[in-house]
């Protein structure tokens, strides 16, 4: 009976997972996709300064509230929104730019 008992229990814990594995590549593929989409684009380049992206980049469409900057170990966080992508800054310097994707409401 304890046999069949486990037995049932991992077919369960298999079914149950099943979704989490099988969708684990297809995320990563999008992801990848959407990194490479981003190296093709001209972005604002990790180093840069605000100044630098307003110059190249125009203004942005929407400054974002700032995030963080509560101590030395938690910088302030600026994030600039463009219509394509958005631009992170830690202090006045560019940390990272990213694509904008739409979000579930979208479709």
């Amino acid at each position: 009976m304890k046999r069949s008992a486990l037995s049932l229990f991992a077919a369960t814990l298999a079914l149950a997972a099943a979704p989490l594995l099988l969708s684990a590549p297809a995320h990563a593929e999008s992801l990848r996709v959407k990194v490479q989409q981003e190296q093709r684009m001209n972005l604002p380049t990790r180093g840069m300064t605000m100044a630098q992206v307003k110059h190249k980049y125009g203004e942005p469409l929407k400054v974002l509230p700032t995030r963080g900057g509560s101590s030395k170990y938690q910088p302030p966080i600026h994030r600039w929104e463009y219509s394509k992508y958005i631009v992170y800054f830690e202090y006045s310097h560019v940390v990272h730019s990213v694509l904008r994707t739409p979000g579930p409401d979208s479709l």
